[in-house]
């Protein structure tokens, strides 16, 4: 990748992020507040599922613009990173949230931080690598 199509292909990683998030977010809200889910670890690893298939699409046809390569070749290098992602997150709010009682916004928060910078090089350099 030339050197003045990363900065671009950084925002818009961010925009993906901010999107897939605010979805996984919603889901949490919705699975804890509304559906009445008591765990937010299971509540979170529910909504993993829909924030990874919004950050995949994005990732795909968005950010890196990868279009070429197997979308299922992709779609298992992706599921694999972020299986691995989403159990992080989930342990965090396990932890932060039900062992010690804490905000699960504040582990939400604090997992997606971690998340963050692990997924954008994983991304880059594993799943949509040209």
């Amino acid at each position: 990748m030339s050197a003045e199509r990363q900065p671009q292909e950084i925002k818009r990683y961010i925009v993906n992020g901010l999107v897939a998030t605010a979805v996984h977010y919603a889901v949490l809200h919705f699975n804890i507040e509304v559906v009445g889910i008591k765990s937010a670890g299971l509540a979170n690893l529910l909504a993993a599922v829909v924030g990874i298939t919004t950050s995949f699409l994005g990732s795909r046809y968005y950010v890196f613009r990868h279009t070429e390569g197997s979308i299922w070749t992709q779609a298992a290098r992706f599921s694999g990173l972020y299986a691995t992602l989403a159990v992080l997150h989930g342990l965090t709010l396990l932890v932060w949230t039900d062992w010690l009682g804490l905000s699960y916004t504040g582990g939400f928060l604090l997992a997606t931080g971690f998340q963050v910078s692990l997924s954008y090089l994983g991304n880059k350099y594993l799943v949509f690598s040209k």
